[in-house]
């Protein structure tokens, strides 16, 4: 088996602000009562005729230089995404059209807000079996698609944003140890009702707003909290490193009042855990590589540092990964 390692991140925001203050003139809803609740205080909001493809180009450019790798020789482009450009052609395709990767194999992974480390996880198998040498993995969501502007009890919640991963071999592998996890009784949690084969678009669908995202937000804290303890809990099992060895818990960035439950479980002190929901709100599965790269970029991460990516989404799914930054 050869080593995977991660040899570049990139990420790309939506240069468009919307705050709290804003919300307030669009729903019945406070800024206290958002940031109290969530955590959150604004969130990138893509313009009109921006797609997901757009935003994980950008973050795919800045991955790919920073991994000293040309998009001519990548082997492999996986994109996770719930809201991608159309059902076919793959989001994957359109990006690699975009950055002139003429080699590459493309395919589209749909895990909700764990989106992320399953992507990673595939990637890392296609390099540590010798298929591929050189993958990128984008996370890419353009969530007010999909959003209901007319719900406060969501449409607070959620952003926009792109971040990606350059996986190549290495001398050493950057992931340790992943658990990945699912419960298909809870589909009705967190979903998007309509739109494929089981509600096809219709009148019906499109007079009852089923094209928008749909949440329990009770039931759905309280079992994100247990799975996301119990996959950190067992991606380091499978990793032989302790609670005591993070350097960096990265969660996914849903409300801030599950990641304080989330950590506190652990024991990881919250200057271990980093946050930047409050500047860019849930942004399903691009929120974890987005949180991942900024912290590199913020001089948090090291050589040699152990990081924690622990991640929920519908479906329900989950998903721990743990990483060392070479």
């Amino acid at each position: 088996m050869k080593c995977a390692k991660i040899a570049g991140l990139g990420k790309c925001l939506p240069s468009k602000i919307l705050t709290n203050a804003d919300l307030e003139k669009m729903v019945d809803t406070t800024d206290e009562w958002i940031t109290t609740r969530t955590g959150i205080k604004e969130r990138r909001i893509v313009d009109k005729g921006v797609a997901a493809s757009h935003l994980g180009v950008e973050a795919s450019k800045i991955a790919l230089e920073r991994a000293g790798i040309s998009p001519s020789i990548i082997d492999l482009i996986i994109v996770t995404t719930i809201t991608p450009d159309t059902q076919f052609p793959s989001t994957a395709c359109y990006i690699q059209e975009a950055l002139g990767a003429s080699r590459a194999a493309c395919f589209d992974l749909s895990a909700a807000c764990s989106g992320f480390v399953y992507g990673l996880t595939t990637a890392v198998q296609f390099v540590k079996t010798g298929l591929y040498k050189n993958v990128l993995v984008v996370s890419s969501e353009v969530l007010s698609a999909i959003t209901d502007w007319q719900d406060r009890s969501t449409c607070v919640l959620f952003g926009d944003g792109a971040g990606a991963a350059v996986i190549t071999e290495g001398d050493q592998d950057s992931v340790l140890g992943v658990y990945m996890g699912s419960d298909g009784s809870e589909t009705e949690v967190l979903s998007l009702p309509a739109g494929g084969s089981r509600i096809p678009t219709s009148q019906y669908s499109l007079d009852n707003r089923l094209h928008y995202m749909k949440m329990q937000g009770n039931e759905l804290f309280r079992i994100a909290v247990r799975v996301m303890v119990d996959a950190a809990k067992r991606a380091l099992k499978k990793a032989a490193v302790n609670v005591a060895d993070i350097s960096l818990l990265i969660p996914h960035q849903a409300n801030e009042r599950i990641i304080t439950a989330v950590a506190k479980r652990l024991r990881i002190p919250q200057d271990k855990v980093y946050m930047n929901i409050s500047r860019y709100g849930n942004m399903s599965s691009a929120s974890t590589i987005v949180a991942f790269c900024e912290a590199w970029e913020e001089g948090l991460i090291k050589s040699g540092d152990i990081v924690v990516l622990d991640t929920f989404g519908g479906g329900l799914v989950w998903a721990s990964a743990v990483i060392k930054w070479l």
